[in-house]
């Protein structure tokens, strides 16, 4: 197949809009599932709420998301990338408008939980877009922009929280009602863009593919019918992938535990050190959260210089650090636990957190791309849960700094995997990564990063 035109320099403005507008689906996620935390205090001051119920608001998005990623994810692979591209936007549109007017518990949870689904379906149909029309020697940073964008609209829920706290009990649902807003405005962007040529010739359609490589690169090439047998997704269990899927579902297993366990809490954990000041609480939790964007702003700088595999292995290294030192802390001062909560986000978001956007897409073949990166996605979404329910029962059982270790574990375990399993796919082009996962016997996957060095 014939796909070099899109390593023309002279695609760079094409490419940019293409993960730009990507990108902002990445940056409704982080802020639709940061918002919740953010919006959580105002909440419980309105409605009588026990714990039970306000985990279930808290991860009703992200229950939604484990079944997006995996249902639209396949999706994807069966009827295109545009135009379920489009239509998962509808549902940041229409569900993150129902939350602001919600009238009780149920309701929220309800539309947080459809929100979500959106929300799921975005993560392998975005990466899998910006994946396929990158250049090579662009991709990784291409694809880890989606990861920073998350923790730009995790930031922003934060500001919004701040400017719109003052509006009184109601304030909350001013603050989801501005993810409707943004969802609208990327939505209208987002018609205008072309199917990927890619999937296209896997479904066998090389004439369509031809016709978009001649609009959006000006020249007309032959693209050949792919002889590979086609792909199912129970295809990533199979021998030649298996150990791929297992790396790139257990390492985002791992990050998800420690991130959102860490982000949908810090306001909360941070609230006992403020004197009851909401403010200040927000204001620590933003500072975490910017420095968690920074993070994942110097990952995306050193990607295509440093390499996947090293990258990962530094962040998981560095947030097991910070995590271990937290937990080890009994009595620590508001000022410690910023510092520590920052740091953990900080090398976590460096490489998992926006790793998570590209191993996936570069490690299967284009006929399963999205529904592997959904099924990862999905797995991901399972630790997320688990950060998030089990971490405030632990807190109740042992305190905050005990409950810290699950946090601590979980990034331990990720680095164990990564250490062991995290191949190098740096400079190589979406056809040989094609190639290699078709014909890779499994027990060489494991040494894959000697050979990809």
């Amino acid at each position: 197949m014939s796909f070099e035109g899109l390593d023309s320099p002279k695609l760079k403005r094409f490419q940019r809009k293409i993960t730009l507008l990507s990108a902002a689906g990445t940056f409704l996620d982080g802020f639709d599932l940061t918002v919740i935390a953010v919006a959580m205090p105002l909440i419980l001051n309105q409605w009588d709420i026990g714990p039970g119920l306000q985990g279930l608001i808290t991860s009703s998005a992200v229950i939604g998301s484990f079944i997006g990623a995996l249902w639209l994810g396949n999706l994807t692979d069966k009827f295109g990338r545009k135009a379920m591209y489009v239509i998962d936007l509808l549902a940041f549109v229409v569900f993150a408008a129902l939350t602001a007017f919600a009238q009780a518990p149920w309701q929220l949870i309800l539309f947080r939980f459809l929100l979500g689904i959106g929300i799921g379906a975005d993560y392998p149909i975005s990466a899998t877009l910006v994946s396929e029309f990158s250049s090579t020697k662009s991709r990784g940073k291409h694809s880890t922009s989606l990861g920073a964008m998350w923790f730009v609209g995790a930031v922003v829920a934060y500001i919004c929280g701040i400017l719109l706290a003052p509006l009184g009990p109601s304030a909350w649902r001013y603050m989801l009602l501005v993810g409707a807003v943004f969802a609208l405005i990327v939505f209208y962007f987002r018609v205008t863009l072309p199917e990927s040529p890619r999937w296209l010739a896997s479904r066998g359609r090389e004439k369509e593919a031809e016709e978009i490589m001649l609009k959006i690169t000006g020249k007309r090439v032959v693209i050949k019918p792919n002889t590979n047998k086609k792909q199912k997704l129970r295809d990533v269990f199979s021998k030649s992938l298996f150990r791929r899927t297992f790396f790139v579902c257990g390492f985002w297993f791992c990050y998800a535990v420690a991130y959102y366990g860490i982000s949908m809490y810090t306001p909360t954990i941070l609230k006992p050190f403020t004197n009851g000041s909401q403010m200040l609480a927000y204001i620590g939790s933003g500072t975490v959260s910017v420095l968690g964007l920074l993070g994942a702003i110097i990952g995306m700088n050193v990607v295509e210089r440093m390499g996947r595999r090293p990258l990962i292995i530094t962040s998981f290294s560095g947030l097991s650090i910070a995590l271990i030192i937290l937990a080890l802390n009994p009595h620590p001062t508001m000022v410690f636990l910023v510092i520590l909560f920052s740091l953990a986000v900080l090398f976590a978001n460096m490489g998992g957190g926006i790793l998570n956007f590209v191993y996936p897409t570069e490690l299967f073949p284009t006929s399963i791309r999205a529904s592997a990166s959904g099924l990862a996605t999905a797995v991901s979404r399972i630790g997320s849960i688990l950060g998030i329910l089990v971490f405030p029962q632990l807190v109740v059982a042992w305190g905050n700094s005990k409950a810290l270790w699950l946090f601590a574990v979980a990034g331990l375990v990720g680095l164990i995997i990564s250490v062991l399993l995290a191949p190098e796919t740096k400079g190589k082009k979406l056809e040989e990564l094609n190639n290699e996962a078709i014909s890779t016997p499994n027990e060489e996957i494991g040494d894959e990063h000697g050979k990809m060095a």
